[in-house]
């Protein structure tokens, strides 16, 4: 893999890969050193990418895999609470403060869902078409449109909103 195609990926793809791996990671150091590892993986990865699916999808399988594997080593030493979720407030702006807050409800809620469905979400946050989630899944279109649900209804659930 040369230098500059995986530098024009990282380009293309940083931005998104870093919001997935806040989808994981609870804290500024947890990741950064997620970042890190999605990248040395996707680096690795890249020579064995046979175009069975967008690079898109195959990058952001690679990321979420990680994301999974690294939450799970996190698990076993600390739990993720609302209070470690990410925040950017502007300092002094009520509003920009009040939508933080709710970005950070919003990841913790996230960060709380079964992987199959945190996965989902975040893909689809991220812009994939339900048919890209089930590829990088490796399940039916079906079956991720039935992850979305369940997971809106807990997402509902979880920040305390009424059904529909």
């Amino acid at each position: 893999m040369a230098d500059a195609e995986f530098d024009r990926i990282v380009r293309a793809h940083g931005a998104a890969l870093s919001r997935v791996a806040w989808g994981y990671a609870s804290n500024a150091a947890d990741h950064d050193d997620l970042v890190q590892e999605i990248l040395i993986a996707i680096w690795r990865a890249l020579p064995r990418f046979r175009g069975d699916a967008s690079e898109r999808t195959y990058v952001f399988r690679i990321a979420h895999n990680r994301g999974i594997t690294f939450a799970a080593r996190r698990r076993e030493h600390e739990p993720l609470t609302e209070s470690s979720a990410a925040s950017d407030p502007a300092p002094g702006a009520d509003e920009a403060l009040d939508a933080a807050h709710e970005r950070a409800r919003l990841v913790a809620a996230v960060r709380t869902l079964a992987d199959p469905l945190r996965q989902a979400v975040l893909m689809r946050l991220e812009g994939f078409a339900i048919a890209e989630i089930a590829v990088a899944q490796g399940v039916t279109e079906n079956n991720v449109s039935v992850r979305l649900a369940r997971a809106r209804d807990r997402l509902r659930e979880l920040l305390g909103e009424g059904a529909p």
